[in-house]
């Protein structure tokens, strides 16, 4: 298993060799090391944590290190927060930065933080509403822009309570139409399967969504710690077996994504 989705210290993970450590023991043949990225100054002050724009040389150095003592394959990639009217931007860094394979990530949009799940409990229904259908109108503008590889955690709204269940199946319908013309690739993410949501984005009661339109995902764990990655890894293997998501051959992926670079 690939799993393409994991964070080191050059974000808000661990350290960078505990991470490939724990995706060894967990059985993994390639890791992904994603960390967060955020190009421009963004209301949430998280713009000064998430500066791999400024690291990425130097985390790539330890990648190239870690490479001559692992036998797993190790892949230099980027989770970056899609924010809207900046894709020029977002297309000049990706070019310069030449990553392996790049995560697209609406963490926020406008006046809503999705990473946290801001307070909305205290919102009239309509501005919850508002808060929702204005993330996925933001990750189809991701999703159409061609600017990435793979869309990050599709229904990251469901993760906080005060949102969870204003997503409906028209969303899923429209991200699903999105995708089904567009080159990127949505994950499976397990970043809050033993956590508060308890399952993986997006929402396994509408993957048939996705199956129908034939749109295949990748496999991310999200992980942050070691011990996330020994837990989550095994989970999403079981899930493939046991759901009818439709992943791809991670190899020919990336190796995809490379040719469309070069």
């Amino acid at each position: 298993m690939y799993d393409l989705h994991t964070h080191t210290q050059f974000s808000d993970g661990s350290s960078l060799e505990s991470m490939v450590t724990a995706a060894a023991d967990a059985g993994c043949t390639g890791i992904g090391l994603a960390d967060h990225c955020i190009l421009v100054d963004d209301d949430f002050s998280r713009r000064e944590r998430y500066d791999l724009a400024e690291t990425y040389e130097r985390r790539r150095e330890r990648i190239d290190d870690a490479r001559d003592r692992f036998d797993l394959r190790l892949f230099d990639a980027v989770e970056l927060s899609y924010v809207r009217g900046t894709d020029d931007q977002i297309g000049a860094f990706l070019e310069e930065a030449a990553f392996d394979y790049s995560i697209g990530a609406v963490h926020f949009a406008e006046a809503y933080d999705y990473a946290t799940g801001a307070p909305y409990a205290e919102c009239p229904p309509a501005d919850r509403r508002e808060a929702v259908d204005t993330y996925y109108e933001t990750v189809i503008e991701l999703i159409e822009s061609e600017l990435f590889d793979i869309a990050a955690h599709l229904d990251l709204p469901e993760r906080h309570p005060q949102l969870r269940g204003v997503t409906t199946a028209a969303h899923y319908e429209a991200l699903a139409a999105a995708l089904a013309d567009s080159r990127t690739k949505p994950e499976i993410n397990a970043g809050r399967v033993f956590r508060s949501l308890g399952r993986v984005h997006p929402n396994p009661e509408l993957l048939d969504v996705f199956v129908d339109r034939e749109i295949e995902f990748v496999l991310g764990s999200d992980s942050h710690t070691p011990d996330e990655i020994g837990r989550r890894v095994p989970f999403l293997e079981q899930f493939v077996e046991t759901n009818q998501a439709v992943t791809v051959d991670a190899p020919a992926f990336l190796e995809t994504t490379t040719e469309l670079r070069s």
